[in-house]
């Protein structure tokens, strides 16, 4: 035979074994590709009466893996695209996975081979046709990403699918492993709750749970890590991102080779608190409450309580101390009712929200103008401001007192108090407000003592002449706190705060000057005139734009939550700062410890990375982050080991021993 001969001999031979090859179904089955091998795992014959399950066996090198539906810390699922005139594709059947760890990161998925499962049911009695389109990522340490189409095929008739044994054999393995229905598993998740920024489930199982493993498919919010199981051995306690929460969550719970799937199941944000674990909440926030006196922010709304105490005598001073404690128990309830109604709704707010309002600190700064003109003598209010509350028929402005210093101290978060608004905010409604009613007992404690045991009220020294001095001497906290807050305005929108805030108080004050000159009816022009001009300064201030991030120290980078998770993965420490301009406690620590070149040099030092998270104004992400530490006011000072170990949060008074100690 000649070449020419030999030539059409092998072309004849190739047309003949592609006709075979595609007369008898055979299509291309299996793929070869860096550190992975991927076959089709299907009947040689499909039957036409009944849904068949088939699969991707996917082969990768020793030591290499691939990922389950929820990758975990890294890497990335596979993804199978489907598409078949001739038969009718069902979704992918995951086969219960394995933790791998990874450095300091956990990633879910195969140590060795896995088939992802589908079950096909054939349209008809004509071939089973399917067009694969596939992506996946093999990993060791270095990952590798794939990509391949397959083009299935294989005949179909009426008797029962064959099968090549081996074959069968593999996807009978794999579907075993796939997650039953939660119905028919012999245990419970009873009850899923976010405490101090963990997820816990609650789960009921005759078994010993130390070998039961759960697998959260919700992996942006909860990680992939191991959870932790509680003391009284019921709770899985699992670590959460800063990921807004969903309203339910699905897991996978498995025993050895079994497994089931538990969807939808609702997440509470108010999980079961013991009754000693509620005292003892209660007792901290009554502790805070009674520091809060304590705290610059409260000093001049006391100061106007105490100038109220010096005028009165006998049972009028009792009356006084009895309406401004309730003032104050009841401004704090209704203001953490308020914030717990938002909070239901889904606004990310936390506490101190009315400060993070230019219109609302320009309210404020308006009001302890008025109050220290008043005070002074400039002007007489007759009813006066703090009256709105109270003195209509010879009673007291005391309530009214109680509700403004809630108002302005409530954002002075002092020690205790952060603990305890951060477990309200998990706690059912009546818990929580049983709290913040707590922080206002704390708040009013010296003056309910004061009513309950007037002789404690003989220490103060009687009315007379004095008082009109120190009356006149009161109007200059009210002015400081009056600086302090057009401050705020000035980190809140720029110098613009400061402008647009100088001249509603240059209106109002030209106003008040005018009255004295006016009729009635003109006064009441111009007090109308005035509130317009007012309210559209307030609009004006809210319309402004938030500080750049150019207000950031050198050595203090803005808040980011990638480069947060980019320096953990790095191995670096870092410290956040949770703080804000209207916290003075924020500022008192930022001038006495971590801005100091001592803290500068230790940060450096130990090679911390630096972050500040400013909530003067509102930022949803910053919300979302002291949720999940458990926190929902500032001060907060975290510290992220480089470890990759759980994050510390220190006092919320500031040392730099302390500093120090902590982030060891």
């Amino acid at each position: 035979m000649g070449p020419v001969e030999n030539i059409f001999m092998k072309i004849f031979v190739f047309v003949l074994v592609q006709f075979l090859f595609l007369s008898m179904g055979f299509s291309q089955e299996s793929i070869k590709d860096q550190h992975i091998r991927i076959r089709v795992l299907a009947p040689q014959i499909f039957s036409s009466e009944d849904e068949t399950v088939m699969g991707l066996y996917f082969q990768p090198d020793p030591e290499w893996h691939v990922y389950w539906q929820n990758p975990g810390d890294s890497g990335a699922a596979p993804k199978f695209d489907f598409s078949s005139q001739t038969a009718d594709i069902g979704p992918i059947l995951w086969p219960f996975p394995a933790r791998l760890p990874i450095a300091h990161l956990t990633n879910i998925g195969y140590e060795g081979s896995v088939v992802y499962l589908f079950s096909v049911k054939p349209k008809s009695t004509s071939d089973v046709e399917i067009k694969m389109n596939l992506e996946w990522l093999v990993c060791k340490i270095d990952c590798v990403p794939g990509f391949a189409k397959i083009n299935f095929k294989q005949p179909v008739h009426s008797a029962a699918s064959r099968w090549k044994a081996a074959d069968l054999d593999l996807v009978k393995k794999f579907l075993a492993r796939v997650p039953e229905s939660a119905d028919s598993a012999p245990l419970k998740i009873s009850m899923a709750y976010l405490d101090q920024g963990h997820l816990k489930l609650k789960v009921k199982s005759a078994s010993d749970l130390k070998t039961l493993q759960i697998f959260p498919l919700n992996g942006d919010f909860i990680h992939a890590a191991t959870p932790e199981i509680d003391a009284n051995g019921d709770e899985f306690i699992f670590k959460t991102t800063s990921v807004t929460a969903p309203a339910k969550l699905s897991f996978v719970a498995a025993y050895n080779n079994t497994a089931w799937q538990f969807n939808d199941i609702p997440l509470s944000l108010t999980g079961a608190v013991s009754a000693e674990s509620l005292l003892s909440l209660i007792f901290f926030a009554i502790l805070g409450g009674l520091i809060l006196n304590l705290m610059p922010c409260v000093f001049p709304v006391i100061s106007i309580k105490t100038f109220s105490l010096l005028k009165t005598k006998g049972k009028d001073r009792v009356k006084d101390c009895l309406l401004y404690s309730l003032g104050v128990m009841t401004t704090f309830v209704l203001l953490g009712g308020l914030f717990l109604f938002l909070r239901s709704f889904g606004a990310a707010v936390g506490w101190g929200f009315q400060l993070q309002s230019p219109a609302v600190i320009l309210g404020l700064v308006l009001l302890f103008w008025l109050m220290a003109l008043n005070f002074l003598g400039a002007f007489e209010m007759g009813t006066s401001i703090m009256n709105f509350s109270g003195q209509l028929k010879g009673g007291s402005s005391s309530f009214g007192t109680g509700v403004l210093s809630v108002f302005v101290a409530a954002p002075c978060t002092g020690p205790f108090m952060g603990a305890a608004l951060g477990a309200a905010i998990t706690l059912p409604a009546l818990s929580a407000l049983i709290i913040f009613l707590g922080l206002g007992f704390g708040l009013a404690l010296p003056f309910i003592l004061f009513a309950f045991f007037p002789r404690l009220l003989t220490v103060l020294p009687k009315p007379g002449p004095w008082m009109e001095v120190l009356k006149q001497f009161f109007a200059f906290p009210l002015f400081a706190t009056v600086l302090w807050l057009l401050w705020v305005l000035g980190q809140q929108a720029h110098t613009h705060g400061w402008y647009l805030a100088s001249i509603a108080i240059f209106v109002v004050s030209l106003a008040i000057w005018l009255s004295k000159y006016l009729s009635s009816q003109k006064n009441i022009i111009l007090a109308l005139v005035t509130l317009i001009v007012v309210g559209g300064l307030a609009y004006s201030l809210n319309l402004l734009g938030s500080p750049t991030s150019s207000q950031i120290t050198s050595n203090w980078q803005a808040y980011d939550e990638a480069k947060l998770k980019e320096a953990r993965q790095n191995g670096q420490a870092v410290f956040v700062d949770f703080t804000a301009a209207w916290c003075i406690t924020c500022q008192v620590n930022k001038q006495a410890v971590l801005d100091t070149v001592e803290a500068q040099n230790y940060f450096k030092e130990n090679n911390i990375l630096l972050m500040r998270a400013d909530w003067t104004r509102y930022d949803p992400k910053i919300t979302a982050a002291l949720s999940k530490l458990g926190r929902s006011s500032v001060p907060v000072y975290t510290y992220y080991p480089r470890d990759g170990s759980e994050p510390k949060l220190l006092p919320q008074l500031l040392t730099l021993n302390i500093l120090k100690g902590e982030t060891q």
